[in-house]
């Protein structure tokens, strides 16, 4: 009873809480008693509760071995705000200098400090080895232990020598693994591993019940993305991305569009991505967009939306990156994109591997094509996997498959066709193989096992390989028959499914939908022009206002805006300054400069017609041209010749001048005089100068007409273009 009490008095005075959450009061009680613990607990069930209140509440130092350094240092931070002392918790990894280390060591050895994170890396030197031996250790926590197994989404070769190392510290010294994503196979091989086969293990429900869970075709994926974001303001999200240039990628296209976005991956300084993490934890940043392989060690409640711009290589990783949205229990979307190609991409990747590791890859890889591509509840699917079963009713709407409508067929006949052919085939083939024969696919493992001899070979063509597909996996999901994923994912007959051979039973199954095909990517480089119906109207309209702006004004109508950029709005119907800025030609500038009265005229002309606006604004895409026009931009403000600007990338004199053009026509002004005057004398300045200024058209074939090709070339006459619209327009 003492010990109860002290307990909650510790919780109380040191982390502020009342009450202890799940099962964290039964963990921690068992840690005090000195046994081995194995806490397999979701996201956001309060892990780390689990080792840092013991690890007060005991006699010397308790070592945390991490494999996130952004985590330790998060922790580290909150407990010293905790404790009111910076001695209390450190942490020892690469990231320190020499006379840091030697004040941590000095801490730990005067028993001051009652939590020392690792990195496993560390861990295993010798001089931290023998550093160790020399402290009263309570307990090892081995947090993220998933990484100990190489079925485990993130397998680290120095986490399986951590057992060894904690033998050479001190004898029986208590052990705590702890993981959030563990499946029935993972669990096991890190018991066996750390050698705690007789530890108390403690397994929460994996159910995040506030989470919502959608997957979509990959389709003008990162218009989606900013779509997504932009209605969903100051609110904060994690996009993930399979590879470090497709974070750059979302990361500045984000920027573009408004959005205060950062990258975080692990190609970045260490500086950057702890300050990246900091602004993202202090809200200064809404959107951290990060790589798949890098584990944020965010932990910040409050992150409303998940979003998986590439699926996951595994199970496990989608679940755990999804469980950082909605920590605090609110609101959390999880919105993953899926097409075949990335899946391609995986397995192109796994190609180099030892046999071994690309059989294993390959199962775990199959799992996630089987989830985005099912009609199933995704609740259903994700708990399945890790070994929990869950009756789809208690979704509540919560996934998309879930929350909409079903087609459902009568299975009764079929599951037993399917059962019966796994049976009559001894149990020895997975379920591609299982379809290819119902369906009569004469493939050359059908052919090599002489399965299209069988009677029933085909017998199920009519129904068609998606029924069949979706048959066996919901026959998985309801335990007919269970998945050897150790063994090539072969399929055999539960009890449940053998009875069903002898007592058949009416029974429904959904009709899997097929994921829309996703196209290529090419959307990512926002909307195509020309694709949608001009309103004609509103474009005679807002022709009429441009030519009244420029009549007050004295300027030539394309000043104010070009044609291209007019008839965008009329396929967009822009209201905002801020959507005005989306249209293509027309840069913060320009909407501020002569922006307000064309708002207000499409403003009324949508509400007198009652249109309904597309709701997906013209993303402004980030051509990878952004960086060059900074460069651009840049290098006339030092007065460089726009020659050596052009040598220097590579560009010919056209080609620069095309670019310069671009910047200016989107309303930023730029002072190309020191450049002008040294290739065009004033008078022939002024010449060109005038004809713009009553032109009525920008066309540089009018302009040379007009003013003779013999004393003008065509680059004098858009360099004047440029200067003219500059200095007027900007």
């Amino acid at each position: 009873m003492e010990t109860k009490k002290s307990l909650f008095d510790n919780l109380q005075n040191f982390f502020g809480f009342d009450n202890f959450k799940g099962e964290q009061e039964a963990i921690i009680t068992n840690i005090l008693a000195g046994n081995d613990t194995f806490v397999i607990m979701p996201t956001g069930g309060g892990k780390s509760m689990c080792y840092q209140l013991p690890a007060l509440m005991s006699d010397g130092t308790a070592i945390v071995i991490s494999p996130l350094i952004a985590l330790m240092k998060n922790q580290v931070d909150q407990l010293r705000a905790f404790g009111g002392s910076d001695s209390i918790a450190h942490f020892l990894n690469s990231s320190l200098t020499k006379s840091e280390i030697g004040r941590v060591k000095e801490d730990v050895l005067s028993g001051k400090t009652k939590l020392l994170y690792v990195a496993p890396e560390s861990l295993t030197k010798q001089e931290n080895i023998d550093f160790l031996r020399l402290n009263h250790v309570s307990f090892v926590a081995v947090d993220e232990a998933h990484c100990i197994s190489e079925w485990g989404h993130d397998f680290r070769p120095e986490y399986r020598k951590i057992r060894q190392v904690i033998s050479n510290i001190g004898e029986n010294i208590p052990i705590i693994a702890l993981t959030a994503t563990a499946t029935p196979k993972v669990q096991h091989d890190i018991q066996k591993n750390l050698q705690m086969s007789n530890a108390t293990v403690y397994k929460s429900s994996f159910n995040r019940s506030n989470l919502f869970y959608e997957v979509r075709a990959k389709r003008n994926v990162l218009k989606e993305i900013i779509k997504f974001v932009k209605q969903n303001p100051g609110k904060s999200g994690i996009i993930y991305c399979l590879s470090r240039k497709k974070v750059e990628e979302v990361a500045e296209a984000l920027t573009l569009n408004g959005v205060k976005a950062l990258p975080y991956h692990a190609g970045l300084d260490a500086k950057v991505r702890a300050d990246t993490q900091d602004k993202f934890l202090m809200e200064d940043v809404e959107v951290i967009v990060a790589t798949i392989a890098f584990g944020m060690g965010i932990d910040k409640p409050d992150v409303r939306y998940v979003i998986h711009h590439d699926m996951p290589k595994s199970m496990e990783g989608y679940y755990q990156e999804t469980g950082r949205a909605g920590r605090d229990g609110g609101e959390g979307v999880c919105v993953a994109f899926y097409s075949e190609k990335d899946i391609d991409k995986l397995q192109k990747f796994m190609k180099d591997k030892p046999v071994s590791e690309r059989e294993i890859g390959t199962q775990i890889l199959k799992e996630v094509i089987d989830y985005a591509e099912s009609s199933v509840c995704r609740r259903k699917q994700i708990l399945h996997y890790f070994g929990e079963n869950f009756n789809e009713a208690g979704c509540n709407n919560m996934c998309d498959n879930c929350s909409s409508h079903k087609e459902q067929f009568d299975g009764e006949e079929h599951l037993h066709q399917a059962l019966s052919l796994i049976k009559q085939l001894g149990e020895k083939f997975d379920d591609n193989h299982i379809v290819n024969v119902l369906i009569g696919e004469d493939d050359s493992h059908v052919h090599h096992y002489e399965h299209h001899l069988l009677e029933n070979f085909g017998a199920g063509k009519t129904q068609g390989k998606n029924l069949w597909k979706s048959l066996l996996r919901q026959a998985l999901l309801d335990n007919y028959i269970s998945k050897d994923i150790d063994n090539y994912g072969l399929l055999h007959l539960t009890a449940k499914g053998r009875d069903f051979l002898e007592n058949p039973h009416s029974i429904r199954f959904i009709m899997n939908r097929p994921m829309e095909a996703a196209d290529d990517e090419d959307g990512d480089e926002g909307p195509k022009q020309g694709g949608t119906a001009l309103d004609t109207q509103l474009l005679q309209m807002l022709k009429d206002l441009r030519k009244k702006i420029a009549k007050q004004k004295s300027l030539p109508p394309f000043v104010v805006f070009q044609d291209p950029s007019l008839e965008e709005m009329c396929t967009h119907y822009p209201i905002t300054i801020d959507e005005l800025k989306q249209i293509s030609g027309v840069g913060a500038g320009k909407a501020m400069k002569f922006g307000a009265p064309f708002i207000e005229l499409i403003k009324k002309y949508v509400e007198d017609n009652d249109i309904d606006r597309p709701v997906d604004m013209v993303i402004k895409s980030a051509a990878n041209k952004s960086a060059l026009k900074v460069y651009i931009i840049q290098n006339i403000d030092r007065h460089l010749d726009l020659e050596d600007i052009a040598s220097s990338k590579g560009l010919t004199y056209e080609e620069i001048l095309r670019e310069v053009e671009s910047i200016v026509n989107s309303g930023t002004k730029l002072n190309l005089n020191y450049y002008i005057n040294e290739v065009i004398d004033e008078d022939r300045q002024e010449e060109v100068f005038d004809y713009f200024r009553s032109a009525e058209v920008d066309s540089i074939d009018n302009a040379m007409a007009e003013l003779g090709s013999d004393d003008y070339t065509r680059e004098e006459v858009q360099l004047m273009r440029i200067k003219f619209m500059s200095e007027l327009g900007n």
